[in-house]
């Protein structure tokens, strides 16, 4: 399976002519089923820029994460091996052509930085989490789906697990230039300070440090 975000290249054409993608208005009609293609899968990619069949063998095929900046070469299938400009081209990439809500900055990984002491101000920050933490599916995970797929979920989802899955949508929201029906500043605050909550749904945890100990936990 291709992840976001894949491109493939003609090393016979000029850079950048060279390389090809799903640019944003183009993820759009595919977003809205106006095409038939899938975003991030290179064979699509090919196929949209008119390499059918055995055409699509003469193409190299790569693949980048923006959020955590890894290049990966999938396959070279052309004599010239032109990983080295690719790497070069995609690391310059305005990533507004390709997803143009996407906001490109560094994972907060929660667990790696001092947690704050627990005041009250932060107590206030996880109560209004507490009121719109229900409505984080529909309001967060349609449209990021929509965007990109689950590659900004899965970057971020290596520093948590499965008990905090609503908070690690939440702060997935904090990628995307979208506007949401409910505001889940709250939450992403708290991320960034180093504190994730959860709740087993009689009482709220917060959690931070290494091996994400319990800092307080109550009723808000």
């Amino acid at each position: 399976m291709c992840n976001f975000f894949s491109f493939v290249s003609d090393p016979s054409k000029p850079i950048p002519e060279r390389f090809m993608y799903m640019d944003w208005p183009t993820r759009q009609k595919i977003i809205a089923k106006e095409l038939n293609y899938e975003a991030d899968s290179h064979t699509s990619v090919a196929d949209f820029f008119g390499y059918k069949g055995k055409a699509e063998d003469s193409l190299n095929k790569y693949e980048y994460n923006p959020l955590l900046g890894k290049f990966q070469v999938d396959q070279i299938n052309n004599k010239i091996d032109d990983s080295a400009e690719a790497k070069k081209w995609v690391h310059e990439l305005d990533f507004k052509k390709v997803v143009a809500p996407l906001i490109i900055k560094p994972i907060v990984h929660p667990f790696e930085i001092a947690p704050p002491e627990i005041t009250p101000e932060i107590l206030e920050l996880l109560r209004q989490w507490d009121s719109v933490r229900a409505s984080v599916w529909a309001s967060v995970g349609d449209s990021v789906r929509a965007s990109v797929g689950a590659s900004v979920r899965a970057s971020v989802w290596a520093s948590v697990w499965a008990s905090v899955r609503a908070s690690v949508e939440a702060y997935t929201s904090s990628f995307f230039e979208i506007k949401y029906e409910h505001d889940f500043s709250p939450v992403v605050a708290l991320w960034e300070m180093g504190l994730v909550p959860s709740y087993d749904g009689k009482a709220w945890r917060l959690h931070g440090g290494k091996g994400a100990a319990i800092l307080w936990e109550g009723t808000v």
